[in-house]
Formats: C-alpha cells, structure tokens, sequence
C-alpha cells in the first residue's frame, strides 16, 4: 500500500517554471514505477511522464518532452516533477501515481495508488 500526497501546484504566467512534488509512505515506494499524469476540464487523463524504480529512465509524453524532468528519490520517499517553459495547454490538475509493474506504464489503469491532485494555472 502506498499513500501519495502531491504538492507544488499553483499560477503561473506562460513561459514559467513550477516544481511538483509527491511525497509517498509506505515501504514498498522503492519498488514503484512512478508516473504524473494530468487531467485538464472535459479530457480524459493523459500520461505526461515515468520514471523506473531505481531513477535510471525515463519516458515523456510527446507535450512534455524537453521541458519537463521527472525524477526520484528513494531516501526520501519522493518523486518530483519540474516543469519549465510552461504553456497555457498545461493547464490541468496534476497527479502523481505508482504502479508495481514490471514493465513501462502509460495508462491510468495501470497504476493501482494515486495522489489527490495538484492544480496547475498558467496564464497568457
């Protein structure tokens, strides 16, 4: 079981930067795939980034590539997202989520643990 609880949300002008942050308990954390997704009004919740269980890759969505970073850390419990040159289409709630798949996960239902969600603004 893993409890994951997201932070770093808020308004933003396009063109800024936001770091998200997703603070997990529980002891199996370093045996978790973690992923962000995001979800804006009206659409479906779309895949934005993974990392592995020891940090060692990670996997985009196309939209996020070169401008976001996910990574991890282990020793405490958490994974990060930093988000730059952020765009309007940005806008959305984000979440953080964990999956005990062995194998790469891109979809919701992959992933069993989900956080509450993160707003994230940006303003033209």
């Amino acid at each position: 079981q893993v409890q994951l609880v997201e932070s770093g949300g808020g308004l933003v002008q396009a063109g800024g930067s936001l770091r998200l942050s997703c603070a997990a308990s529980g002891s199996t954390f370093s045996s978790c795939l973690m992923g962000w997704f995001r979800q804006a009004p009206g659409k479906e919740r779309e895949f934005v980034a993974l990392i592995t269980r020891s940090g060692g890759r990670t996997y985009y969505a196309d939209s996020a590539k070169g401008r976001f970073t996910i990574s991890r850390d282990n020793a405490k419990n958490a994974v990060y997202l930093q988000m730059n040159s952020l765009k309007p289409e940005d806008t959305a709630v984000y979440f953080c989520a964990a999956s005990v798949r062995l194998s790469p996960a891109f979809y919701p239902y992959e992933y069993p643990y989900w956080g509450q969600g993160t707003q994230v603004t940006v303003s033209s």
